[in-house]
């Protein structure tokens, strides 16, 4: 039995997705790694490219390097409809695995792909325009395909799996549902110039729609004033993956009083840093109005800091009961459980103790057995 897993589109640090990238990193290796122990080995095959050899030629698989570059979309987009298939049938694969959730057009073999998200008909949706229309249409079609065709789907929570049988009503039947496995995260106390002095939040945004930016923006504005009013000196923010406030659509509302206590960063490029500055935070806030799954706030539990969360999409399967749901969109209700768990030790503690509780949900052995029994069938 041969298993070929089509990683050629994958190139570290590069399209929307970082989770995504890590997602079949991590499933590559533990696939090989538990392989070994298995009473019938199978041969792991990884279709890659020139970028991620270092990640993906791992013990226990065979890296083929394809041809081409994996940073142009004509050279993807014609991979990704044709040679893929031609490539498998020259690995002599049984059985493919496709991480990414697009399968081939015309591929008639055993085919298993991971469905993310479908955060593509979201934009469409609510923020029609801001990603690339053509591009999108076409994501959106092949998502679409994919879930229709394939003879076997893997999707990362309930909620993405509600949204899959609206596309494609039945689709469930074919599908399981497998949590992302969580990686530990290790956390030295690197110095960091973003960490202020004294309490601060720390939140994680990007400049798209979807993870909510300017909502952050709106709350902390509320909780500053709210802290002001009653002589209290608020806590800072360390806001990370925008560069200014100013550079997201109403960030300017922000006063400038408010704004002196907010530190903004697009991205750190070391990971002991970011860690570092995480897990030094009061609490970490998170107010995405979509995930298809949602690591950050785990990250933030590994490292026993309290998380506030919003309560939208798969985010609740995630965090259960060890963190505190917020309607993203209720600033004074989100203002409220801020205050209320900078103000109450017991709470902190109680959080981070069910944080740590609810990471053991993620470990990587249980994943890796589900994905062999979708594999094996």
């Amino acid at each position: 039995m041969r298993l070929v897993i089509d990683c050629f589109k994958l190139v570290k640090g590069q399209g929307k997705s970082i989770g995504i990238y890590n997602l079949a990193k991590n499933l590559t290796r533990h696939l090989a790694q538990t392989n070994q122990n298995k009473e019938h080995c199978e041969e792991i095959v990884v279709l890659g490219n020139e970028y991620n050899r270092k990640d993906f030629e791992v013990p226990g698989v065979r890296f083929i390097q394809v041809e081409g570059n994996p940073l142009s979309k004509l050279s993807f987009t014609l991979w990704e409809l044709f040679g893929v298939t031609r490539a498998v049938k020259k690995a002599g694969g049984d059985r493919v695995l496709f991480p990414r959730g697009y399968r081939p057009l015309f591929y008639r073999g055993t085919d298993i792909v991971v469905i993310h998200d479908l955060i593509p008909f979201f934009y469409d949706k609510y923020f029609p325009g801001v990603l690339n229309r053509v591009e999108n249409a076409y994501i959106m079609s092949r998502l679409k395909a994919s879930i229709r065709r394939a003879r076997r789907i893997v999707t990362i929570s309930q909620y993405s799996l509600q949204e899959m049988e609206k596309l494609s009503p039945g689709c469930g039947a074919r599908t399981k549902v497998i949590y992302n496995g969580v990686n530990p995260v290790p956390c030295s106390d690197v110095p960091s110039p973003l960490k202020p002095e004294g309490p601060y939040l720390y939140a994680g945004v990007s400049a798209l729609p979807h993870k909510n930016a300017l909502g952050v923006l709106k709350t902390y504005e509320a909780y500053f004033r709210a802290e002001r009013r009653e002589g209290k000196t608020p806590a800072r923010l360390v806001l990370i993956g925008i560069d200014s406030p100013k550079g997201i659509p109403g960030g300017e509302a922000l006063s400038q009083e408010a704004a002196e206590y907010v530190t903004c960063c697009r991205y750190i490029e070391s990971g002991e840093e970011m860690h570092s500055l995480l897990a030094g935070a009061s609490a970490f806030l998170f107010l995405s109005l979509i995930e298809g799954f949602g690591f950050p706030p785990l990250e933030a539990m590994q490292l026993g800091v309290p998380v506030i969360c919003s309560s939208r999409t798969s985010l609740p399967e995630v965090i259960g009961d060890a963190g505190l749901l917020t309607d993203p969109d209720d600033v004074e209700g989100t203002v409220s459980c801020i205050r209320r768990l900078l103000g109450d030790e017991g709470l902190r503690q109680e959080l981070i103790t069910k944080g740590y509780e609810n990471v053991k949900r993620f470990d990587w052995d249980s994943r890796i057995q589900q994905y062999w029994e979708v594999l094996a069938r």
